[in-house]
């Protein structure tokens, strides 16, 4: 039988609940009124305010990647003594052992779960292209089916699914239009969901209404089974080469394989102050500048866990 769950896979099977979040384990929690009045003046901005936001979005963009710069040359510093320092600290070099290089390219039957949508591995993409996987449910939207969330949603899916339609009340992380307008002009976008296609594609058309955006999709028949409940998603058998592929993901597991090319995120409920995408996308703007998008991604790791 086919779970009304369409999004996300839990952490470890857990038994059905009769209502709730279609995404995750547990219910959402009610958003503040103060936050409710917040995502409904946003909602109900005009087209100059859309232009004013979409301008703010591009300023704190320019300001966070300045930041981050500055950030990375300071951690370049200060993980780079002297010799004379070194010395005199009682340390010595020692060589970084060689990195393994980028897995093959899987072939088609080597792939254990097959998207029915699109078989992996994926069509190649234009060459010095880098991509990015992103995730979508707590990533770059929150739904659910509780009827309260009527009044806190931007656009409502309705979805067939095991013979009996079901409406998703859907919430759009702040910025996430403006995100992935810029994510589409530096990267092949590629949407990486355990949804499954009945909800997703829906939610998916909302957000690329023109298909000018998402140059792949796939939903929960391209991740792996881990055995345990958990489903993974292999970058290395979409046939992408590694040093040159991101993926942005709420899920720790999701990204299991290839940790060194994930930018994690926090998952989005209903935050109408939310800045998460802006800082992904400050993130993602330096990496695309690197040969090995995983050297970005661990200076940036080494800065937060240093400060």
């Amino acid at each position: 039988m086919v779970s009304r769950t369409p999004t996300k896979q839990p952490l470890s099977p857990l038994p059905r609940a009769a209502s709730g979040s279609p995404t995750k384990p547990t219910p959402s929690p009610s958003p503040s009124p103060a936050s409710a009045r917040r995502r409904r003046v946003l909602r109900r901005g005009s087209p100059g305010r859309i232009k004013s936001l979409a301008a703010t979005f591009d300023t704190s963009l320019r300001g966070c990647r300045r930041r981050l710069l500055k950030l990375f040359a300071r951690l370049a510093v200060l993980g780079s003594p002297t010799k004379r320092r070194a010395a005199a600290a009682g340390f010595r070099r020692l060589r970084s052992p060689p990195r393994s290089p980028s897995p093959p390219t899987p072939k088609p039957n080597q792939v254990a779960a097959v998207s029915p949508q699109l078989p992996l591995p994926l069509p190649p993409v234009s060459p010095g292209r880098r991509t990015l996987f992103l995730d979508l449910d707590e990533t770059l939207i929150h739904s659910q089916t509780d009827p309260a969330a009527r009044a806190r949603h931007d656009f409502a899916v309705r979805p067939v699914i095991a013979g009996q339609a079901v409406t998703f009340y859907v919430a759009k992380r702040p910025g996430v239009d403006a995100f992935l307008a810029a994510a589409a002009a530096a990267f092949e976008l590629v949407v990486f969901t355990a949804g499954l296609p009945e909800y997703a594609s829906l939610v998916l058309d909302r957000l690329d209404p023109r298909g000018a955006l998402f140059a792949h999709r796939l939903y929960r028949g391209a991740c792996r089974d881990a055995g345990d409940g958990r489903l993974v998603k292999d970058l290395a058998a979409t046939g992408r080469d590694l040093r040159r592929a991101v993926i942005v993901d709420d899920n720790p597991n999701a990204y299991s394989l290839q940790p060194d090319n994930a930018v994690p995120v926090a998952p989005f409920i209903d935050d109408a102050d939310d800045h998460e995408l802006e800082r992904v996308m400050g993130i993602l703007s330096i990496a695309a500048e690197f040969d090995d998008v995983r050297d970005a991604i661990k200076r940036y790791k080494e800065i937060v866990e240093a400060s």
